[in-house]
Formats: structure tokens, C-alpha cells, sequence
């Protein structure tokens, strides 16, 4: 998120960030947001009877911000068929492994157990199934000698700061769509 908000402080960069939502009140990016004079709020997925609900009213705060591109980032939550579709070509996000490969957490141990010799990040947009919708952007990564789950994480966040931003330039410039 931080990465996003960087880039979109650049004059020519073609999108604001307007929001930022967390699903949990103590979320450092709502504090980082809210420095930079973005709007943010949280909301706890517990307050609510149904994962419908809580959905519902994500989407009536992002709709109040007049939100055009949903970009998730650090929200681990398996969101429904009805959201995905809301946002259907808005909404994206970013995995910690080249899809289709690796799908879901531990992507870097499991990675690592199968002793590959690159790893990476992609950028994709968000379908009803897990980590499934078409690709925007992926870089890689060496596996390198003696890596562990936690030096693989921190050289592919490098990446994700990277990509991440280009992929958000590439939607909202119209240079990227998704196709149903």
C-alpha cells in the first residue's frame, strides 16, 4: 500500500489513492494513510452477521470515496462471487508467487520445499476463485543457495513495491483490461 500511495504522489502518475480500508482497526497502513491526508476506516468482518454484509458495506464505503480501481494489498480475506463481480476489472491485487503456480499462503516455504530455482510475484486481478484471475504484471526472482522463507519474502517485496504501482499505472491508463 505504502508503494501505491507513493506512486500515486507523482503528478503524471494516471490515479489517486482516495481510501484506505482495513479489516483490522490497528492495520499500520491506516496510520500511514491517514498522515498523507487520505481517508481511511475499518472495518471488523466479526461485526457483521454474514461475509455479505461485511462485503456490502465495504463496498458502500468505497462507492462513497467515488472508487474506481480496488487495489488489495495485505487483506487476507477470501472475498464472495457477488463482490468479485461488483468490481469485476477493478479490483486487483497482489500474490507472493508467479501464478498459477503456488496459489494461497506459505507461498515462499512451499516454494523453497520444492527446491525451484525462481520464485517471483503477480499482479492480477481479483475473480472468484482463489489467486485464479488473469495475470497484469509478474517479476521473478532467484532461489538462491541457503534462502529461507523469510530472505525469499524480503527480496520479493522488493519486487511487489515495484510492480505493484506499474500494474495500478497500467489499468488506469487503460492499458490493461480485463476480459470476461
Amino acid at each position: 500500500m505504502s508503494a501505491l500511495i507513493g506512486a500515486a504522489k507523482a503528478p503524471e502518475f494516471p490515479a489517486e489513492v482516495v481510501g484506505v480500508l482495513s479489516n483490522r482497526a490497528a492495520a499500520p497502513g491506516l496510520a500511514l494513510a491517514a498522515a498523507e491526508g487520505i481517508a481511511t476506516t475499518s472495518l471488523a468482518q466479526s461485526s457483521f452477521p454474514s461475509r455479505e454484509g461485511f462485503e456490502d458495506a465495504v463496498t458502500q464505503i468505497l462507492e462513497s470515496w467515488t472508487v474506481e480501481i480496488v487495489c488489495l494489498a495485505g487483506f487476507m480475506r477470501i472475498l464472495t462471487p457477488k463482490f468479485t463481480q461488483h468490481w469485476a476489472g477493478r479490483l486487483i491485487n497482489i500474490h507472493p508467487s508467479l501464478l498459477p503456480d503456488y496459489r494461497g499462503l506459505d507461498t515462499h516455504a512451499r516454494v523453497l520445499a520444492d527446491a525451484r530455482s525462481v520464485h517471483g510475484c503477480t499482479v492480477h486481478f481479483v475473480t472468484p476463485g482463489l489467486d485464479e484471475g488473469p495475470a497484469i504484471l509478474q517479476a521473478k526472482v532467484p532461489v538462491l543457495p541457503g534462502d529461507t522463507p523469510e530472505t525469499l519474502a524480503a527480496r520479493i517485496l522488493v519486487e511487489e513495491h515495484r510492480i505493484y504501482p506499474e500494474a495500478l499505472r497500467m489499468l488506469a491508463a487503460g492499458e490493461v483490461a480485463f476480459n470476461q
